[in-house]
């Protein structure tokens, strides 16, 4: 071992009785999916590699950027214009050539993610996307796989564990918000970053290490511009329909009923040349209707027009309904945490 003896290396956590060496052992034992590395990845993965996680996969497309650099502590000045994935993995692995970290440098999809989630122990998810949210939701749902799951923007934000032996992300918010406020157009606090994504790898920790009360099934709320804190359970909280999932746009059927809801100047090239291209207040004006036997689906940027228009056509078709997330040119920066 590169660090030291091992017993010294961790001699203060596995001190605690809640952990021991049985706890020790669990994590480095885990297999950890951590899905964005920005904000809520830089102390996420700081604090799971230290505390000796065996293995993570990390999955984030997107490159340094100057204005990230107050909230994604992982970089520096010289790392702008790398890929944030590549980066880190050099980083953590100086901070502990124990753990073993694989980079995915590709963002994450329907496409990508049941495999993915599938070989994972416990998933994070820390692109504070809706796409990428719900989608891990519903993988890790679908095979038990537990999800810790945070969001920040301003002052405020949330951590949760879902799935697994807990309901999923959908019974907690069935339901995308009116508007999509992001980093960069509503902005955001780092320290308030920072804690959150210590409380997320903390649950994980706690989750991984078999502490009692479970994680899952718990969501914590900051409000630190007010110094509020909060939280509820949600154990016995309904699973909501299974309706409006992600696809990946490679699942596109000739046969589809598609909306793109990108406008030219957003997407020059609609994502097939068959889609009606409309806005959301043009389709709930029009409202064209699918053929008997069709799927919809409806595209756009980052999910929540898609959503918004899903959302009207349900209304009045009782039909199949996917969503697809296109996301932003590969390398640029995004408007995420």
């Amino acid at each position: 071992m590169v660090g030291g003896n091992t017993m010294s290396r961790y001699a203060r956590q596995t001190t605690l009785p809640e952990i021991g060496e049985a706890g020790q052992a669990a994590l480095r034992a885990a297999r950890v999916l951590v899905v964005g590395v920005g904000g809520l990845g830089a102390p996420v993965l700081q604090y799971l590699v230290g505390a000796g996680i065996g293995y993570l996969t990390l999955v984030d497309s997107d490159v340094v950027s100057l204005s990230n650099l107050h909230r994604q502590t992982l970089f520096r000045e010289e790392d702008v214009g790398l890929l944030k994935a590549k980066v880190a993995e050099e980083t953590l692995h100086r901070l502990n050539a124990d753990c073993e970290i694989s980079c995915v440098t590709s963002a994450l999809t329907p496409a990508n993610a049941q495999h993915l989630v599938a070989q994972s122990t416990l998933v994070l998810d820390c692109a504070d996307s809706f796409a990428a949210s719900y989608t891990l939701s519903d993988f890790c749902h679908a095979t038990g796989v537990p999800l810790i799951s945070a969001s920040v923007l301003g002052f405020a934000g949330y951590v949760a564990g879902f799935c697994g032996t807990a309901p999923s992300l959908r019974a907690v918010f069935p339901d995308l918000p009116d508007r999509a406020a992001t980093c960069a157009t509503a902005g955001v606090m780092g320290p308030v970053v920072g804690m959150i994504g210590a409380a997320q790898a903390q649950m994980a920790i706690s989750y991984l290490t078999g502490q009692s009360p479970s994680p899952l099934g718990q969501l914590l709320s900051f409000d630190m511009q007010n110094f509020r804190t909060g939280g509820f359970r949600f154990d016995s909280a309904p699973e909501p329909r299974a309706d409006l999932g992600f696809i990946a746009a490679s699942d596109l059927t000739p046969t589809d009923f598609v909306v793109e809801l990108r406008d030219a100047t957003e997407a020059p090239i609609p994502v097939t040349q068959t889609a009606k291209r409309l806005n959301v207040a043009e389709f709930a004006g029009q409202h064209p209707t699918p053929d008997a036997g069709q799927r919809a689906v409806f595209t756009c940027r980052s999910g929540l027009r898609a959503w918004q228009a899903a959302t009207h056509l349900r209304t009045y078709w009782t039909g199949e309904i996917s969503l697809i997330a296109m996301g932003d040119t590969p390398h640029t920066e995004r408007q995420t945490t």
